[in-house]
């Protein structure tokens, strides 16, 4: 059992918490009170993310299948389940269709009981084809294969609106495109310099060019999301314009990653965002100060209106 929760990228199933990010935001949204409050939207979102958890682990267990010769050269995924010889590829083949229908299962259902919210269904599919895609040609193309993931995230984020039928603004989906980004390419930035040799994509990134891509993925993200606090839809839907200090925290978590993927003390793991944010104990004091941030503007904007 431990070995094939090692296959399914258990630790990986964090990324998919992108998927509450429409309804995060839906809760203190006085507009989308009635779509976003209470115990059964949360559910919902929660069965979209567990959906999206299974099928992109159906795609871990494909690639990993795909990859089999070339992870077998890398210094760490060599220690995989399957590259280590320790699940057959034929197993793998066959858990991956298993977790493929498992994970269509819940939007399936939900579509015979909610025709309206086909939605959430659609997205899945479009992220199956996505994914489809990118093992098949689209990570062997340089700069593409980090668009792709990118995208990902935001059909992640997009499904978990449509699954309530929440509104989500088009400024928090580009801030999901560019933080998305930014973390692929710091991600094939550090494999091109411990593992060049176990993907012959990574010898196609040129250093100058990855480098100041992450810096304007970054300078972009906070950017973005500045913008999205300032916009009037934003200002109007929330009632203040106090979110805007929220964007200081989103600043200093990009920085922070930046250290680690340059400071002269860099982790080993900057390659894999998924443990540094499960790890860094930096990163979590910035996302609890975000998040006290954010409600403290909401509720303070919303005591001063009564």
């Amino acid at each position: 059992m431990k070995t094939w929760l090692r296959a399914i990228r258990l630790n990986q199933w964090t990324k998919n918490a992108v998927v509450f990010a429409a309804w995060a935001f839906a809760v203190a949204d006085a507009s989308q009170a009635s779509v976003a409050r209470g115990w059964r939207p949360f559910i919902l979102v929660c069965a979209m993310a567990f959906s999206f958890s299974l099928v992109s682990s159906a795609f871990y267990l494909l690639n990993d299948v795909s990859d089999f010769e070339a992870d077998r050269l890398h210094p760490v995924k060599r220690k995989r389940p399957i590259a280590a010889g320790l699940i057959t590829q034929v197993a793998a083949v066959r858990a991956a269709l298993a977790l493929f229908a498992a994970g269509l299962a819940f939007p399936c259902y939900l579509v015979l009981h909610r025709p309206e919210r086909t939605g959430g269904l659609a997205v899945l599919l479009l992220y199956t084809v996505l994914q489809c895609a990118y093992s098949g040609f689209l990570k062997r193309l340089p700069y593409v294969d980090v668009a792709v993931i990118a995208v990902g995230f935001v059909l992640r984020a997009v499904a978990g609106a449509a699954v309530i039928s929440a509104r989500i603004s088009p400024w928090l989906l580009a801030c999901t495109f560019l933080l998305a980004l930014f973390l692929a390419l710091c991600k094939r930035r550090h494999e091109r310099g411990c593992a060049a040799a176990s993907r012959a994509v990574l010898k196609s990134y040129h250093p100058v060019a990855l480098d100041a891509l992450i810096v304007a993925a970054a300078v972009a993200t906070v950017a973005v999301y500045s913008c999205y606090t300032l916009a009037p839809d934003t200002v109007a839907r929330f009632g203040t314009r106090g979110l805007v200090f929220t964007s200081a925290f989103v600043a200093l978590g990009v920085g922070r990653y930046l250290a680690l993927v340059y400071g002269k003390g860099r982790r080993d793991d900057v390659g894999r965002p998924e443990k540094v944010l499960l790890s860094d104990w930096v990163l979590w004091v910035i996302l609890a100060g975000y998040a006290l941030t954010a409600f403290g503007a909401v509720a303070v904007a919303r005591w001063a209106g009564r």
